[in-house]
């Protein structure tokens, strides 16, 4: 059975953006989330994440701040910006539209 990972090769950044779409947050969080989401299918690397936070970044997708958490530890969040949510959309678009014609072929 081809690994789950393999399916959302360029994927990863609008998963990310979907949940920063919902609130802002750090690292280790959306990590926490995405293997909620996907029942402990996936899981990022420290390494994939923080290149993918690199990439949306350069792109204007998100933008970084630094809040105090928890035991006075600061942690890096991310938020999504308005060329993020544009992005998203329109990735969302794109992905339907595929989803919708791969099942043509592989629910026939």
């Amino acid at each position: 059975m081809t690994p789950i990972g393999d399916f959302i090769r360029g994927h990863t950044e609008a998963i990310i953006l979907s949940i920063l779409e919902k609130e802002d947050s750090y690292g280790y969080k959306i990590n926490q989330t995405i293997e909620k989401i996907s029942q402990g299918e996936l899981l990022l690397t420290e390494a994939t994440m923080y290149s993918v936070f690199k990439r949306l970044e350069k792109n204007e997708f998100i933008q970084s701040y630094w809040q105090e958490g928890t035991n006075n530890v600061n942690r890096k969040y991310y938020s999504i910006t308005p060329l993020g949510k544009t992005y998203l959309k329109e990735h969302k678009h794109s992905w339907h539209k595929f989803s919708n014609m791969l099942n043509q072929f592989l629910n026939n």
